[in-house]
């Protein structure tokens, strides 16, 4: 009888801080890093998944992960893949592990990542992508992964069976659309908040002949400087081209809109976190000072408690989910639900390594299976690191094309263990670095 063997356990941190990739205000100098976990099966393929953090603190999440390994080493393989919705209840509910959240912060992280594994475990199993794996499962199945703890004065297990239910016609029709167009994403790699002004607009021009029309740019350091590269990447792109720009977290509540008020004439399609990421009452207040500039939050919500409180309040137009964030595959379906139910359209994020090649996953099934819609949505797409995965992701044109191997693309390859494994890899050398290990 097959078993899960092992829970194998990673640090992994890639030096993007050199070039200054992914800076934005509240994140000058990230080293963007994974807490990747691999599941191994003791008869059949194995299982990936990981935690994306932005460099120290990644050996926490490491060692949070390391933390669940006595819940999972042993378990019979088929029960895993039986219930995966039990077995990720059985992570998140442990109760002394679950004391240092609740369901927040690096434990819960983990638990995401070793959760994703399994679900990247089923649907290799399955032989199948993630996103047919899940669009495939019956409404009822569907609803039992989730945990409905907490949810069921917004949500009910019954709602989101009708809401599911309600989506079937048309799934098969969808499928074929996505397999020939591929799902709409956006561009943030012309953004980046340390990157020169001519990089900005030379990166924000060759995204729109990319075929992108919507792109985001990183602000709230400097008020000066977030009007100058504003009116750059306009006059750069054209009416035409929609800009959402992204504040990281950095504002309290009065600066926010005070800042937006300074970049509306620029027409900015969205403010992304504008202010604290558990500030439900903060961004419903800002929603109603900037409108019609959309509000969009949700990268750093801690768990689908957060999103019902957002979605209820009206404090967003937008809900971006992350398939790392939060407790794996089933909170963010809750999350998906949630969306479906109040009618805002998800974004998802996916700036960091690795965080494309999942959500992209998310979204698809969701269009299949949930919404049924693209209309107002569309996944991040940063194009850094993807060389490191066996099923990288596949943009052409300012869309995500359908993955079709096996699994949640979640694995890296071999070679990327030996140079970026934190600190002993050949890319954290003192040659690399300077002298300096991060």
């Amino acid at each position: 009888m097959a078993a899960i063997a092992g829970v194998d356990a990673f640090d992994l941190r890639f030096p993007t801080s050199r070039e200054l990739d992914g800076s934005d205000a509240m994140n000058p100098d990230p080293d963007y890093s994974a807490a990747y976990v691999v599941l191994r099966t003791d008869d059949g393929p194995d299982g990936h998944g990981f935690a994306f953090t932005i460099g120290r603190g990644n050996d926490v999440c490491v060692a949070a992960i390391r933390a669940y390994a006595p819940l999972v080493v042993g378990l019979d393989l088929d029960q895993v893949i039986g219930d995966l919705g039990g077995f990720a209840r059985r992570l998140v509910h442990d109760s002394q592990l679950r004391w240092l959240g609740p369901e927040t912060g690096a434990v819960h992280m983990a638990a995401g990542a070793i959760i994703n594994a399994a679900f990247d475990l089923a649907a290799r199993t399955a032989g199948r992508p993630l996103w047919a794996y899940l669009a495939e499962l019956s409404p009822e199945q569907l609803v039992d992964l989730v945990d409905w703890r907490y949810l069921t004065d917004a949500l009910t297990p019954d709602e989101a069976l009708d809401l599911l239910r309600r989506a079937e016609p048309g799934r098969a029709e969808r499928a074929a659309l996505l397999r020939e167009h591929g799902y709409p994403a956006y561009a943030t790699s012309p953004g980046w908040l340390g990157y020169s002004d001519d990089k900005m607009v030379r990166l924000a021009r060759e995204a729109v002949a990319d075929g992108f029309d919507l792109i985001k740019l990183k602000v709230g350091a400097d008020l000066a400087d977030d009007v100058r590269r504003m009116r750059l990447a306009r006059e750069a792109v054209g009416p035409g081209v929609r800009i959402a720009v992204d504040a990281n977290q950095r504002w309290d509540v009065d600066d926010a809109v005070r800042w937006m008020r300074e970049l509306a004439p620029f027409d900015p399609y969205w403010i992304e976190e504008p202010t604290a990421p558990d500030d439900v009452l903060g961004h419903a207040a800002i929603r109603r000072a900037i409108a019609p500039i959309r509000v969009a939050t949700g990268e750093h919500m801690a768990n689908r408690v957060i999103a019902k409180q957002l979605l209820r309040s009206g404090a967003l137009d937008v809900i971006q989910l992350d398939a790392c964030r939060v407790g794996g595959v089933p909170e963010n379906l809750a999350i998906l639900l949630l969306a479906a139910k109040y009618r805002v359209p998800v974004c998802p994020h996916a700036g960091g390594v690795g965080l494309c090649e999942l959500v992209q996953h998310l979204a698809m099934f969701d269009y299949l299976a949930v919404s049924g819609s693209t209309e107002g949505r569309a996944v991040e797409y940063v194009d850094h690191l993807h060389e490191h995965f066996t099923d990288p992701v596949r943009v052409r044109g300012g869309r995500y094309l359908a993955p079709e191997a096996p699994g949640f693309s979640a694995e890296l390859r071999p070679e990327t263990f030996e140079r970026y494994g934190y600190p002993h890899g050949t890319a954290w050398s003192p040659a690399a670095t300077g002298g300096s290990t991060g």
